[in-house]
């Protein structure tokens, strides 16, 4: 054992004096909070006022669009044709971010456009279209019927169809939630394939120059495989930490500093908002609760970090001894690291189908195939850690340790596989790597 700790210790010294390793450390959790402040940034509502110009020259509107002046959009009207590179270029069009373009045929086709500047948000888009259509059915009825419009709106209530699981019917968790049991699983994956194919290559380049039987002549085979996992490990856990800590510290600097209002109650002019729902219809009022950053609350008020962290670490440390024994003992199999680089193909496909397994579990959580996936060794640390985000269903909980116990069980037996393989192939040089091969090593004592 002790034999194995100094290789340990050799090999994260090694890994620490590595540019890669630092660069991964700082550049990985900074793009990730540089993807987190996009979905911040893009998941929530525009400050942005819109300026849309209508172009009516027949004035099917009548300069009149909505019975109140909306704060997120303001409407002025032409009653002229604007052609659009006049709006997109002349000055006086400048204040304008959009032009909406009535045809006098809007009654027939059904069909007006919409031209931008830059490009609105999908709920900003569709409120503009909705008001729009609205004030096409007020002249509809005007022009067209005998009811009055309040008899009209009273007539054409719109039917909202809301999706619920039925193990879950007050939405508790949703899709947002599985994406983070994903986003855990996918760095799972991510720290194995940076982390595996570095011992590969370190047990490749060992082999490759001979110095393995020197280290050979002071060490067994088995110390020095362990050693090698236990070493590259240690550095692969010391970079996830460093990640935990700048991501920490870059929301909560986010949470303070860029999004401070949007999780303060205090800070909500709770009676003006309460006269802009009644003002608003039930439409209206649906495109503005589709604008709130659900991202925002997820990430603070949401996730039970205590719980995920937990749980990602015993994936994260069980699943990379599990997936190591593969790269250490092809590293040892292979007569030479080309042939090595040819068979490692095999296993990133057993990691993208890990990732796969996760995203399917993500769209369907209660499938039977998801609760297989589960127990497999090769995808439950994807599959289990979306499971967890969802939240496993009253009484099924036990599936969860089930993963595990199996997980630990196949690593333990892939270790000693493992350790049988790099034995009897550590020292075997210039040969092709064969399935016959590796049945003759496994059969040798």
């Amino acid at each position: 054992m002790r034999k194995s700790l100094l290789v340990a210790s050799r090999e994260f010294r090694e890994r620490l004096r590595s540019r890669n390793f630092l660069f991964m450390a700082i550049f990985g959790p900074l793009l990730v909070l540089g993807l987190v402040y996009l979905l911040f940034t893009l998941g929530g509502n525009s400050k942005k006022t819109w300026n849309v110009l209508i172009a009516d020259p027949n004035g099917i509107l009548e300069n009149k669009i909505m019975a109140k002046e909306s704060n997120d959009i303001h409407y002025s009207f032409a009653n002229d044709y604007v052609e659009v590179e006049d709006f997109a270029s002349e000055k006086q069009f400048s204040q304008f971010d959009a032009l909406l373009e009535v045809n006098e045929k809007v009654f027939s086709n059904k069909i007006a456009y919409l031209f931008y500047k830059d490009k609105p948000g999908s709920q900003t888009a569709a409120l503009i279209q909705y008001q729009f259509e609205r004030r096409l059915e007020e002249i509809l009825v005007k022009r067209f019927t005998d009811l009055s419009l309040e008899k009209f709106r009273q007539l054409k209530q719109p039917i909202n169809v809301g999706l619920r699981n039925a193990y879950d019917p007050h939405n508790q968790s949703n899709d947002l939630g599985a994406w983070v049991g994903y986003f855990f699983g996918s760095v799972i994956i991510l720290f194995i394939f940076l982390f595996g194919m570095t011992i590969l290559r370190s047990t490749s380049i060992e082999k490759s120059n001979r110095i393995v039987e020197v280290l050979l002549a002071s060490i067994q085979p088995k110390q020095l495989l362990f050693g090698k996992i236990l070493g590259i490990g240690l550095a692969a856990l010391l970079q996830f930490l460093l990640w935990m800590v700048i991501i920490t510290i870059g929301l909560y600097a986010m949470r303070e500093t860029l999004f401070p209002d949007l999780l303060d109650a205090s800070n909500m002019n709770i009676g003006q908002l309460s006269q802009d729902m009644r003002n608003l219809s039930l439409e209206e009022n649906y495109f503005r609760d589709t604008e709130y950053n659900q991202f925002v609350e997820l990430i603070y008020e949401r996730i039970q970090f205590g719980n995920m962290l937990f749980y990602f670490a015993l994936f994260f440390v069980v699943a990379y001894l599990f997936y190591a024994t593969f790269f250490a003992a092809l590293g040892a199999l292979t007569g030479s690291e080309s042939d090595g680089q040819q068979f490692v193909f095999p296993l990133i496909g057993m990691l993208c189908f890990a990732l796969y397994a996760g995203y399917f579990a993500l769209n369907y959580p209660d499938h039977e195939l998801t609760a297989w996936l589960s127990f497999i060794p090769f995808t439950s640390p994807v599959v289990c850690m979306v499971k967890i985000a969802v939240g496993y269903p009253d009484g099924s909980v036990y599936e969860l340790f089930v993963s595990l116990v199996i997980l630990i069980l196949s690593t333990v037996v892939m270790l000693s596989v493992s350790a049988r393989l790099y034995k009897n192939g550590i020292l075997q040089f210039g040969h092709r790597l064969t399935i016959r091969h590796i049945f003759k090593w496994l059969r040798r004592a």
